[in-house]
């Protein structure tokens, strides 16, 4: 059993090097291997970058190609078994991948396509934002504060601050999230002002938020529902007033008025009761003369509305 095991592994690895190998003594590429030679695919924009394509085995010359997105973008020759280095600029986020290299000699058919990249662009972070659904807050009340950068390659990490002094671990975040902690206002130093802090892997690039600040909520009075209630009953009665001057107060001064300089002329006024509050009789009394010789009393009626 052991010898046919044996038997076996030579018989793969001969047909192997026969499929390198041609009737002519030629030997067929191996597949390529594309990698940054500057070690790290984090790149920042505008920046100068240089790929390294390379079979290790096969018969040269050898051509190499780079692929972009599946698009041809340069071809090299080498007449050995050289590595072709491909110089690129990362002038926007297309530029950051992704990107092939096929290797091709006089005897290979199709050529051999080496893995793929991708760059990772490293973008400085934005000023991040703090905010809070409120700004005002009771003693014993829990309250969040967010802290987020719109801008800037990830991770991120947050810290946050009340005045200078942190109150949190660093928090990474790895999508585009906002950190949020949760507070507790248990007293009166818990108010105040509070900022937060964002950094990612871009050189000196750290940047601080605008500041929030908490403030204690005014507990309403007890009485301040009957202050308001006295106060919109003030304020009917002296609607109710001003709507009495025109149709009632105004009509009795001058009915009195009326009668006052009536009284002085030998008028006098009386008021049926089963007119009107605003019909007034006026009657005038004087004396006469009969035929005869004898005074009697007469009257005159006006009336008025």
């Amino acid at each position: 059993m052991f010898f046919l095991t044996v038997l076996l592994c030579s018989y793969l690895q001969i047909s192997q090097q026969i499929q390198k190998t041609t009737a002519n003594g030629k030997e067929m590429l191996s597949n390529p291997r594309l990698k940054p030679v500057q070690g790290t695919l984090n790149v920042e924009m505008n920046q100068n970058v240089s790929l390294s394509c390379h079979s290790d085995s096969g018969t040269p010359p050898v051509r190499y190609t780079l692929f972009k997105h599946n698009q041809k973008i340069s071809t090299l020759n080498r007449s050995d078994l050289t590595p072709g280095l491909f110089n690129l600029t990362i002038n926007s986020a297309s530029d950051i991948g992704e990107y092939k290299c096929k290797a091709e000699n006089n005897i290979s058919s199709g050529g051999k396509y080496s893995n793929s990249l991708n760059f990772t662009l490293k973008e400085p972070i934005s000023k991040p934002v703090l905010s809070s659904p409120t700004s005002q807050a009771k003693e014993g009340q829990n309250v969040t504060l967010s802290c987020l950068s719109e801008n800037g390659s990830l991770p991120i990490t947050y810290v946050f601050f009340k005045g200078r002094q942190s109150i949190s671990p660093p928090v990474k975040m790895q999508k585009k999230e906002a950190a949020v902690i949760f507070l507790f206002m248990n007293s009166s130093s818990d108010f105040g002002i509070y900022k937060c802090r964002a950094e990612n892997s871009f050189c000196n690039n750290t940047k601080y938020s605008n500041s929030f600040n908490f403030t204690l909520a005014e507990e309403r009075s007890h009485s301040q529902p009957l202050i308001i209630s006295l106060g919109l009953i003030l304020l009917l009665f002296i609607i109710g007033f001003a709507l009495a001057i025109p149709f009632f107060i105004i009509p009795s001064y001058k009915a009195k008025k009326y009668k006052s300089t009536r009284s002085s002329t030998g008028f006098t006024s009386t008021t049926n009761a089963e007119e009107p509050e605003d019909y007034v009789i006026y009657t005038e009394i004087g004396t006469a003369k009969a035929a005869d010789g004898d005074t009697y009393c007469h009257s005159v009626s006006y009336y008025y509305y």
